[in-house]
């Protein structure tokens, strides 16, 4: 089929295409650190300089190697972020296969995307890396002998959006704020908002959320299966409050409530987009 419609998939990732927080699951015991001590000491410095909290984890992380004497590497990042505990039906890619293919016979070209907060690099390391055209995550600049010294892009709440932008207007880096403040007419940009479609799990995606919804897009709250009460009770607020199109559980193999969920969506962008079966 010729002239696919280029339709964006964009997904958070911790909690979203992963358990937990990527640092969690084994940078942080090389640094001798328990998750809840980490974060707990997070939260004290931001609210004690009153500071970023991305910038605050990130500052952390390379602080507390440096205590311990970890270095902290991108290869070494990389590494860590191997360990990510992916949700089912991710590891062997065929979530990633399937939608292509099913997107494909409906005349849309997907190219899937990562919005994150978490560290890039460690995205960088895990099984599904390649599965993405682009990966926007918080990340480090590093020295003349590779160790990260400081972060060159901490990616929050907010910010989150103006990456959807750079998506809808073709943008694949984050220095040319020209580029992104440029004005340009809806029917020049390479995915417009109504074939983009936002998967994230909770208040750090909020605002991506509301914003692909409002501009004519299509925003999913995906939980953890094995989640809490309070968990859930952040989904239910999430549908309440109008933030989300759908919800479903993070488990993405064939046939599951995701799947048959992201192919209607899919389905429903093909035939706004023209497409008759």
């Amino acid at each position: 089929m010729t002239d696919l419609k280029r339709t964006a998939l964009i997904y958070d990732y911790d909690g979203t295409l992963a358990r937990g927080n990527i640092q969690e699951n084994s940078f942080l015991p090389a640094i001798d650190m328990e998750r809840g001590d980490f974060w707990k000491e997070v939260k004290r410095l931001t609210k004690q300089y009153d500071a970023d909290e991305i910038l605050v984890y990130m500052q952390l992380m390379l602080r507390k190697a440096k205590e311990k004497g970890v270095e902290v590497t991108r290869d070494e990042l990389a590494k860590h972020g191997a360990s990510s505990q992916l949700f089912d039906g991710l590891a062997d890619h065929s979530w990633f296969n399937r939608l292509n293919k099913f997107s494909r016979e409906r005349g849309l070209e997907l190219e899937h995307y990562i919005i994150s907060s978490g560290t890039q690099e460690m995205i960088e390391g895990s099984l599904i890396a390649k599965d993405f055209k682009a990966i926007m995550a918080s990340r480090y600049i590093y020295n003349e002998v590779g160790q990260a010294e400081w972060p060159s892009l901490a990616i929050n709440y907010t910010t989150k959006t103006q990456f959807l932008f750079r998506i809808n207007k073709g943008i694949d880096n984050v220095w040319d704020n020209e580029a992104i403040n440029r004005f340009m007419p809806e029917a020049e940009r390479p995915i417009p908002f109504s074939r983009m479609i936002f998967i994230g799990d909770g208040d750090t995606d909020i605002p991506a959320m509301k914003m692909t919804t409002h501009y004519g897009g299509h925003s999913i709250a995906a939980y953890d299966p094995k989640c809490d009460a309070r968990s859930l009770d952040k989904i239910h607020r999430l549908i309440s409050d109008g933030r989300v199109n759908f919800v479903a559980p993070a488990d993405y193999t064939e046939n599951h409530h995701m799947d048959i969920l992201l192919k209607g969506v899919l389905g429903r962008i093909a035939r706004e987009e023209g497409y008759r079966p």
